[in-house]
C-alpha cells in the first residue's frame, strides 16, 4: 500500500501548480462565465435559466411559477452557484429597461428604471419566459444542438440553444473574465435581420455597407445617440470603441422638462447631481429640480429656470457636460466564436460566423425530420402492404404461437413494420383506414421531397433560413427606440457666466485691501481707507468676470468677482486670498474680457502685446508673466482696443512714438525692445493711442498737448531713444489720452 501511494505522489514545484492552477481559473471563466457564446448570445447561466423554465413548462402560454423555484431547478440541476447571483441574472433578463428583448415575463416588483436593484425576493416574484424566448427554444428537440453531462452527470443541458435570430446583437451582454472583458450593446432586430439577410445575399458586404442596415447600437430607451457616424462606423468595423447617449427634453416656459434619460442612468442620480450643483452656487439660473415620474410618464424631470429670459438650450448643454444626462458607453464586442476562442469581432465577423451556425443548425433540423419523415414512410409501407391482405394478418395473429416471425416471412417486412403492424387497434382496420394512409404517404413523400431539394440545394437552404429571419422579424421587431442625431458637442458654462452680470467697481488700496462696489457711478479715490493706506487703483466691469491683478515683479494673478468682500466696508487685504513673494506689492488691478488685446511693458524698455486671458491662474502665488532685468518693475498694463501706436516716455525726458504692430504677441515673456535707454534710465510711462489723438505729458503741475505735426515729429521706429520734450518738460512723468 505504502509503494502503490508513493507512485501515485507527483512531484510539482509550488509556483508550476499555482500558475497551472490560476491559468485552468481563468479558462473557467473565460469560457463558463463571463463571455457569451455567438451563437445564442447567452452566457451560461442565462441558458440554464432559460433552458430550465422550459423544462418547468413555464411556456408565454401558460402560468408563471415563483422565481424560486425557478432558481432552485437552476442550482439544483445545473449551475452550483449562489442563489443570489443567479436570481440577478435572471431579474436582468426580465427588465424591458436593462434588455431589448427580454426572455422573462415577471410578475410582482422587478425592479424601476430608477433602481434596477430594487426588485423584490424571489419568494415573492413569479415568472415565466416571454413569447421572444421562443426563438431560442423552438427548435430545441429537434437535433439542433449538441448536448453535455451537468455538472454532476446526472442529467444533460444543452451546450448552446439554437437561436433563430443572431441575438448576440439584439440584447447585447456585460461580463469581466481574468485579462478581458465584454461589453455588447443592444441592436435593433428588424435592423439586425435586414443586415444578416444582405449578407447571406452577399458574403462580399463591406462594413460601410451593413452599416447602412445596422447603423448603431438600438437601447431599451429613447434617449439620442450622438454619435458622429465615422466614429459609429469605427465600431462596426473593429468591434471596440465609444458611443454617447443624451438624454431627450423639452422646453416649456420657464422649465426644462427632461423625458427620456440614457441607457441605465437613475433619474434620482440626475436629481442629485443637479441639486449639488445649485448647493454649490454653480447653478444659479436654476431655482429649482423635481422628478415628476409616475406611471404615465416614467421619466418626467422637471428644471425650473429662474425666468424666461434665460437660454435653456445654454443651460442643458452645460447639465450634459457635467452629468449623467450625456452618458458615454464603451463598446467591445468580445465573445466566445464558433471555433470556442474568446476574440473581438466586427458585425460583419460576428454575422457571417453566425449565419454558418445558422445553416448547420437548420440542416440538422431538416435532417431530424427527413429522418422522422423516412421512418414514418417506411412504417406506412408496412401497414398497406398488410392492409392488401388483410384476413392473412388476421389470421396470423389468431393462429400463430409467433405471429411476429410470421408476419416478416410472409409479407417480407422487417421487425419495425412488423411491430407496427400488431400494435394496429381493431378499429383502424376498417377500408377507410387504407385511404387515409395513402394520404398521409402523399403528404409525407410531398414534405420529404421539399427536405431533400432544401439539403441538396444551397440556394433554396439560403431561402429558408431568410425566410424564417423575415417571419421572427414581422412577429417580434418594433421600431428603433434610439434615434441617431447629429448634436453639437456640449460645454459647461464656466462660474462667471453663470453669475448675474451686475456692473461693479472694484477698488483697490496701495496696502494691497480690495472690495467690489455695485455700479459704475462709484468715485473711488473718495472712498475710505484704513488710517495710513490709500487709494491705488480701481477697475469697472461685471459680477461674473474675474479682476486680474499685477504686481511689481511682473506676475499676474485672478480672482472672481463675485467672491470679493462689499465695498461697504474697508474690503479685505489681498494677502488673505494672494501669496505674492515677501515685500512685493501689487502694480495694477484690470478687468477685461478674455480676448482683449493688452499691452505689457516693463520699466527697463521690454514690451509685448497679449490677451486678457494669458493673466487667468488659480494659483494663489501667481503665475509668471511680464520677465524683466534686476531692478525693474512692471508697468500697468494698458487696453490696446483700436490703437496703432503706443507713446513712451523715458525718465530722461525723451519721447518716441512707435507702431504696435512691430511688437510680437506672446502668452508671457519680456518682449522686444520699445526705446533706446541709457544707463540708469528707465521708462516712467506709456499710453497707446492713434496718431490723430492728443497726448498730454504731464510734468509736476504743467501739462503739454501734442497733437497734428507736434505729435508726428516723436513718430519713430522701435527701438530708437527718440525726441527730447521741450524745455520745461524733460522731467514729465505721465502720459495720458483724454477720451
Amino acid at each position: 500500500m505504502t509503494s502503490l501511494a508513493h507512485q501515485a505522489t507527483e512531484n510539482r514545484s509550488v509556483a508550476e501548480f499555482t500558475e497551472q492552477a490560476y491559468l485552468n481559473y481563468a479558462m473557467y471563466v473565460i469560457m463558463d462565465r463571463a463571455l457569451p457564446h455567438i451563437s445564442d448570445g447567452l452566457k451560461p447561466v442565462q441558458r440554464r435559466i432559460v433552458y430550465a423554465m422550459s423544462e418547468l413548462g413555464l411556456k408565454h402560454s401558460g402560468k408563471p411559477k415563483k422565481s424560486a423555484r425557478t432558481v432552485g431547478d437552476v442550482l439544483g440541476k445545473y449551475h452550483p452557484h449562489g442563489d443570489y447571483a443567479c436570481y440577478e441574472a435572471m431579474v436582468l433578463m426580465a427588465q424591458p429597461f436593462s434588455y431589448r428583448y427580454p426572455f422573462i415575463e415577471g410578475q410582482g416588483n422587478w425592479g424601476s428604471p430608477d433602481d434596477p436593484k430594487s426588485f423584490a425576493a424571489m419568494r415573492y416574484t413569479e415568472a415565466k419566459l416571454s413569447q421572444y424566448s421562443e426563438v431560442l427554444l423552438s427548435e430545441l428537440g429537434q437535433g439542433t444542438c449538441e448536448w453535455q453531462d451537468n455538472f454532476d452527470g446526472s442529467m444533460k443541458e444543452p451546450v448552446s440553444l439554437p437561436a433563430r435570430v443572431p441575438n448576440i446583437l439584439l440584447n447585447g451582454t456585460t461580463g469581466i473574465a481574468v485579462g478581458m472583458a465584454t461589453d455588447i450593446p443592444p441592436h435593433n432586430l428588424r435592423e439586425v435581420v435586414k443586415g444578416t439577410i444582405a449578407l447571406i445575399r452577399n458574403p462580399n458586404l463591406t462594413d460601410e455597407k451593413i452599416s447602412e442596415y445596422i447603423p448603431a447600437p438600438d437601447l431599451p430607451t429613447k434617449a439620442e445617440i450622438i454619435t458622429p457616424p465615422d466614429e459609429l462606423l469605427k465600431i462596426q468595423s473593429t468591434g471596440r470603441g465609444s458611443y454617447r447617449m443624451r438624454a431627450v427634453f423639452t422646453i416649456e416656459k420657464n422649465e426644462i422638462v427632461i423625458t427620456d434619460l440614457p441607457y441605465q442612468v437613475s433619474g434620482s442620480k440626475i436629481i442629485s447631481q443637479i441639486a449639488d450643483q445649485m448647493t454649490a452656487k454653480k447653478l444659479p439660473l436654476v431655482s429649482d429640480v423635481r422628478d415628476e415620474s409616475d406611471h404615465q410618464n416614467p421619466t418626467r424631470l422637471v428644471i425650473i429656470l429662474r425666468s424666461n429670459r434665460i437660454d435653456a438650450e445654454a443651460v442643458m448643454s452645460h447639465l450634459f457636460a457635467t452629468t449623467d444626462l450625456e452618458t458615454s458607453y464603451r463598446v467591445n464586442m468580445n465573445m466566445i466564436g464558433a471555433d470556442g476562442r474568446p476574440q473581438v469581432k466586427s458585425i460583419r465577423r460576428i454575422l457571417l460566423e453566425w449565419i454558418e451556425i445558422r445553416k448547420n443548425t437548420v440542416t440538422k433540423r431538416l435532417e431530424y425530420h427527413l429522418n422522422k419523415i423516412e421512418k414514418r414512410l417506411h412504417i406506412l409501407a408496412g401497414l398497406l402492404i398488410a392492409y392488401l391482405d388483410l384476413d392473412q394478418v388476421i389470421r396470423i395473429i389468431r393462429e400463430e404461437d409467433h405471429p411476429k416471425a410470421e408476419l416478416i416471412a410472409h409479407f417480407r417486412i422487417d421487425e419495425i413494420q412488423a411491430e407496427a403492424i400488431l400494435d394496429l387497434k381493431l378499429r383502424h382496420l376498417a377500408k377507410l383506414e387504407e385511404m387515409e394512409i395513402r394520404r398521409e404517404q402523399e403528404e409525407l413523400e410531398a414534405k420529404a421531397a421539399i427536405i431533400r431539394e432544401q439539403l441538396e440545394n444551397p440556394e433554396s437552404l439560403k431561402n429558408l433560413i431568410i425566410n424564417e429571419l423575415k417571419e421572427d422579424a414581422k412577429r417580434f421587431g418594433d421600431d428603433r427606440r434610439s434615434p441617431i442625431v447629429q448634436r453639437a458637442e456640449a460645454s459647461a458654462i464656466s462660474e462667471q457666466d453663470l453669475m448675474p452680470a451686475e456692473p461693479v467697481t472694484v477698488i483697490l488700496s496701495e496696502a494691497g485691501w480690495i472690495r467690489c462696489a455695485k455700479g459704475h457711478d462709484v468715485n473711488p479715490e473718495n472712498a475710505n481707507f484704513r488710517a495710513g493706506d490709500k487709494y491705488l487703483g480701481h477697475a469697472q466691469g461685471k459680477s461674473n468676470q474675474k479682476v486680474y491683478l499685477m504686481d511689481e515683479a511682473g506676475r499676474s494673478y485672478s480672482l472672481a468677482i463675485n467672491n470679493l468682500p462689499s465695498a461697504r466696508g474697508l474690503g479685505e487685504p489681498l494677502s488673505s486670498k494672494l501669496s505674492p513673494a515677501n515685500g512685493i506689492g501689487f502694480e495694477q488691478i484690470l478687468i477685461a474680457d478674455d480676448e482683449a488685446d493688452l499691452l505689457a511693458v516693463s520699466t527697463s524698455g521690454y514690451g509685448f502685446k497679449t490677451k486678457a486671458k494669458q493673466l487667468d491662474t488659480n494659483a494663489k502665488a501667481g503665475k509668471a508673466f511680464l520677465s524683466m532685468t534686476e531692478g525693474a518693475r512692471a508697468l500697468p498694463l494698458h487696453v490696446i482696443e483700436e490703437s496703432t501706436h503706443v507713446a513712451v516716455l523715458s525718465s530722461a525726458g525723451r519721447l518716441v512714438i512707435t507702431e504696435l504692430s512691430g511688437l510680437p504677441t506672446l502668452n508671457k515673456g519680456k518682449g522686444n525692445k520699445l526705446i533706446q535707454l541709457e544707463k540708469g534710465e528707465s521708462i516712467t510711462s506709456i499710453v497707446t493711442l492713434n496718431l490723430n489723438e492728443t497726448i498730454h505729458v504731464v510734468a509736476g503741475q504743467q501739462q503739454l498737448k501734442l497733437k497734428g505735426d507736434d505729435l508726428k515729429k516723436y513718430v519713430g521706429a522701435r527701438a530708437t531713444k527718440g525726441q527730447l520734450l521741450p524745455r520745461g518738460y524733460q522731467k514729465a512723468n505721465k502720459l495720458f489720452i483724454q477720451r
